[in-house]
């Protein structure tokens, strides 16, 4: 299995008057700031890239559990909230929310709900988290 990479760098000052960059090898790249991350600034945060990569992660791993339940899907889109809080001296990731939706051909809601649930910590990123923050599911399945 590969390795991937990326970079971040903080620049000009302490944490309320730098502001940082980040870039990965496939391309992917932004800026940060405090205001992006623990206010409404502009720009990117790495919360915002948690829940991008558990949203991707978790479609993929759902996508596959249908496929060998021999209920391919059309199609999953996966949205993910990642909060961050004041936890005691500091903030903390606390939640991430997870909401899908799916079309999926000749399945009933019970089994895809079943495997819906047991894909919320099947999937690496989710996995990586578990236990430390707290995983929702909304699932709901259209035609």
């Amino acid at each position: 299995m590969p390795t991937r990479n990326a970079a971040a760098r903080w620049e000009g000052g302490g944490l309320k008057a730098g502001k940082g960059t980040f870039s990965g090898d496939s391309g992917l790249a932004g800026a940060y700031s405090f205001a992006s991350r623990f206010e409404d600034g502009k720009g990117s945060n790495p919360e915002e890239l948690l829940a991008a990569a558990d949203a991707a992660c978790y479609s993929m791993a759902l996508s596959a559990a249908l496929e060998k339940n021999a209920t391919p899907p059309k199609w999953v889109e996966t949205k993910a909230a990642c909060t961050i809080e004041r936890v005691g001296d500091g903030p903390k990731i606390t939640t991430m929310k997870l909401a899908v939706r799916a079309s999926v051909p000749g399945i009933d809601n019970a089994t895809f709900q079943k495997l819906a649930e047991e894909t919320k910590t099947a999937c690496p990123v989710s996995g990586a988290i578990k236990g430390n923050v707290a995983i929702s599911l909304m699932a709901a399945l259209e035609g």
